[in-house]
């Protein structure tokens, strides 16, 4: 739930319960008291309707599944209201004899009130309820981003790993190629030397075979 509403709740409740008994201390009183107990409710009213839309106005921009719950919610705090100005209207009503105000006392206000302050205290257990679960939905949403965190940091991890494979990999291959080349060039020395030896053997061979022939034509003639 968003704190701003909170606050708009908070002092609505606080708002309601004071109108509740300034209308109680209104109704027993009468002339110039009653006019200026009657301006004070008035205008603490109009205060608690100022909070009620400014709490219909936080509540239309949040998220829907939230939004439904904090509506129901106002539209009780706007009977609770209108409970209150009923309340305020019979008070200043034409039958303004003692004895009218005294019955009202008795019977009309004290059955609004009490309406009021049950339905207040019937408000106040559904916000808590309604306050409850929207703590659970924002552990809940909590969770799983921490979730979602997670499994990017998984998949990024994941991901570094397949790149320092794939490195890996190219690298095998690189020495792989290069183990390659070494391979044709040794080859390639080899035989160079494998026709070195036949070189030098025949060289050798014929260096003999002209050092015999030296020595014969040397020892015959």
């Amino acid at each position: 739930m968003s704190e701003v509403f909170e606050g708009y709740e908070r002092q609505y409740c606080e708002a309601s319960a004071s109108l509740t008994r300034k209308c109680t201390a209104a109704a027993a009183v009468q002339g110039e008291k009653l006019k200026q107990k009657a301006a004070e409710i008035q205008s603490g009213i109009d205060g608690a309707d100022a909070l009620i839309r400014k709490m219909d106005l936080e509540a239309r921009n949040l998220q829907p599944s939230i939004r439904a719950g904090l509506l129901a919610k106002i539209r009780e705090y706007k009977s609770d209201l209108n409970n209150l100005k009923g309340a305020l209207k019979r008070i200043t009503s034409g039958n303004a004899q003692q004895g009218a105000r005294e019955e009202l006392l008795e019977s009309g206000m004290a059955d609004a009130l009490g309406v009021s302050a049950d339905q207040r205290s019937r408000l106040l257990r559904a916000t808590e309820r309604q306050n409850r679960t929207t703590d659970r939905l924002r552990d809940s949403h909590k969770t799983m981003l921490e979730t979602e965190d997670l499994g990017v940091s998984i998949l990024h991890d994941l991901n570094q790993q397949r790149q320092s494979l794939l490195h890996g990999h190219d690298v095998l291959d690189e020495v792989d190629n290069n183990v390659g080349k070494s391979r044709r060039i040794i080859g390639g020395m080899m035989r160079k030397m494998d026709r070195n030896k036949w070189i030098i053997g025949l060289i050798i061979a014929v260096l003999v075979l002209a050092v015999l022939v030296i020595l014969y034509f040397k020892f015959v003639h």
